[in-house]
């Protein structure tokens, strides 16, 4: 795949190089912010105050996703048991994913991306659509619909059931258990501080709503309307993030995404210095990129 782009062995070696220190960081990160984002309402408990917790920990609790993303490559941290650990049970259980389950889906994406073997084509294979149709979809995302509807797919698939839902397969477990545990853990750390109103309100609601509506505007942004090929630099797309979308939409680098199909080895911090690469050598002219979320949502509409 990688045939397509051609950089120096030595750099990309360089940028490869798992670190453990930069893993802890950012798991601890991810929780922080929600934390912070949490303690932020439970301080000045206003209208103002619970929006903004809700869009961050939803937009955080995504952040786990993507987190959990890089340790399904095993390239979160440097020591693999490590890796694993902390990518199942303090990334992927709490928001109800499940590391392992999610590394056989995705590794078959990776290999056979945007063809008829994708498992995440039907996800992008949808677009062009309507705006009225776009709209509808983010509806369904922020009043918790979707996630009903995944809920029903996932429990139906666990069944051996078919379900109609397209992308089911990447919320598939192999056991409920450490979702159950580690939000058990969660509600009684809540309620132990005076707080267990937090979990419902503060946990529940965000990862059934704004969690969904953003992980559509990702999977819209890296795939939809891209090239059927096996070219990584026209079959997946990279969008240019400010502090706003880093903050809400693409957290944790998880906007270069041409760069991670090319080389997903390198870990997500590392990945701004791989775009300066692409870059300096020419690639960037010749990729799918916007420059904003605004402009991918324009240009998945029918025109018209």
């Amino acid at each position: 795949m990688t045939s397509y782009v051609s950089l120096d062995k030595n750099q990309i070696k360089a940028l490869s190089q798992r670190s453990n220190i930069r893993g802890a960081w950012l798991t601890f990160h991810v929780w922080a912010v929600i934390v912070l984002a949490g303690s932020l309402f439970v301080i000045w408990p206003n209208p103002l105050t619970f929006l903004i917790a809700i869009v961050i920990i939803g937009a955080r609790q995504h952040g786990m996703a993507i987190l959990m993303h890089d340790a399904a490559h095993s390239i979160l941290f440097k020591d693999k048991k490590l890796n694993d650990f902390v990518g199942k049970w303090f990334l992927a259980a709490p928001y109800g994913g499940d590391l392992f389950a999610y590394r056989k889906y995705h590794l078959i994406h990776h290999r056979h991306t945007q063809t008829d073997k994708d498992p995440d084509l039907p996800l992008s294979a949808k677009f062009p659509v309507t705006k009225q149709s776009l709209i509808r979809k983010f509806l369904r995302d922020i009043t918790g619909v979707t996630f009903l509807r995944l809920r029903i797919a996932t429990y139906k698939l666990s069944k051996g059931k078919e379900v109609s839902l397209k992308g089911t397969e990447a919320f598939e477990k192999t056991s409920a258990l450490p979702f159950f545990t580690s939000n058990a853990v969660l509600f009684a750390g809540l309620a132990l501080s005076g707080l267990w109103w937090a979990y419902p309100l503060l946990w529940l609601l965000p990862l059934w709503t704004v969690f969904f509506a953003v992980l559509r505007l990702r999977n819209i942004a890296e795939h939809a309307m891209t090239e059927r090929s096996d070219n990584p630099l026209t079959h997946a797309r990279t969008t240019h993030a400010g502090w706003f979308a880093r903050t809400v939409f693409a957290p944790y680098w998880v906007n270069y995404h041409v760069e991670h199909h090319a080389y997903m080895y390198v870990p997500c911090y590392n990945l701004p210095k791989l775009h300066s690469l692409f870059r300096n050598n020419g690639y960037v002219e010749n990729m799918e990129y916007k420059e904003n979320y605004r402009s991918v949502l324009k240009s998945v509409l029918v025109p018209a």
